[in-house]
């Protein structure tokens, strides 16, 4: 698991790549977490579009993200979802507390 990012002009873009599973979460986790510390984002976007696998793990990931910018006044949204990580994603029901878009949808946007 790799996690890169990108920030402009209040917006920290993190892009995933890789496996998102049980034992890549922790690092992860604790990556996203210092880098929202450090640029405090008004914005933040989960980029899954080099994510080729994700487990329920993910899914926690996702609701800590959501949780933190949200209590801060912030948004926070899943772009370039595959179809793997979308189908762990529909079956957790997260698109109702988190805005997801598929990949075909963000390339649309």
């Amino acid at each position: 698991m790799k996690v890169f990012s990108s920030y402009d002009n209040g917006r920290l873009t993190i892009y995933l790549h890789g496996e998102l599973d049980h034992h890549a979460v922790r690092g992860a986790a604790e990556l996203v977490e210092r880098l929202l510390g450090e640029y405090l984002p008004r914005d933040c976007v989960l980029d899954l579009g080099r994510l080729s696998f994700m487990d329920s793990s993910g899914i926690a990931l996702i609701l800590r993200l959501h949780r933190r910018l949200v209590a801060g006044g912030g948004r926070f949204w899943v772009e370039n979802v595959g179809a793997q990580p979308l189908r762990v994603l529909d079956a957790g029901g997260i698109g109702r507390v988190v805005q997801i878009a598929a990949a075909r949808e963000a390339k649309q946007a």
